[in-house]
């Protein structure tokens, strides 16, 4: 499997930015900068480092100014 594709192979951070933007989708909003920052209590910068590389891996695609999930072959449940 590729390790950028591997969930256990996120860091934390990447975990926790990839589970505010889940979180949003839910919703159907789009994650910007800004309300991952918020909703994970991390700087903008260290958010916007996470989502450039989620979205470089796969995980997450750019959409405009925020990001959406990307492909993946599980649902979301809550």
């Amino acid at each position: 499997m590729n390790e950028r594709r591997d969930v256990q192979a996120l860091s934390g951070v990447d975990t926790a930015v990839y589970e505010a933007v889940s979180g949003l989708a839910v919703d159907g909003r789009r994650a910007t900068v800004a309300e991952v920052a918020h909703a994970t209590a991390l700087p903008e910068e260290t958010v916007r480092r996470s989502l450039d590389e989620l979205a470089e891996a796969g995980w997450l695609k750019v959409a405009g100014t925020a990001y959406v999930l990307g492909p993946h072959g599980w649902g979301l449940e809550y």
